[in-house]
């Protein structure tokens, strides 16, 4: 995995997928769950915890829900 996408929070990984128009379709704890309007099968369950990093083996997770390359994901940065 990139060194750029270590180290992410999960608000900015949010971000990240509002600007690849992704909504955000609700909130369950501390879990924001996205999809893309253009395909509801394409979802991302993203663990937005307070203070905390998002893990490289969830981040690769993340990433393949939402149907997007690393290198995709980093533009959107």
């Amino acid at each position: 995995m990139n060194a750029k996408l270590r180290g992410l929070r999960g608000r900015d990984v949010v971000r990240a997928l509002e600007r690849a128009r992704f909504v955000l379709k609700r909130v369950k704890g501390s879990h924001h769950i996205l999809v893309h309007p253009d395909d509801t099968l394409r979802r991302a369950i993203v663990p937005a915890h307070a203070g905390k990093t998002i893990k490289p083996g969830t981040m690769h997770a993340i990433l393949k829900q939402a149907g997007l390359s690393e290198e995709e994901f980093e533009a959107l940065l």
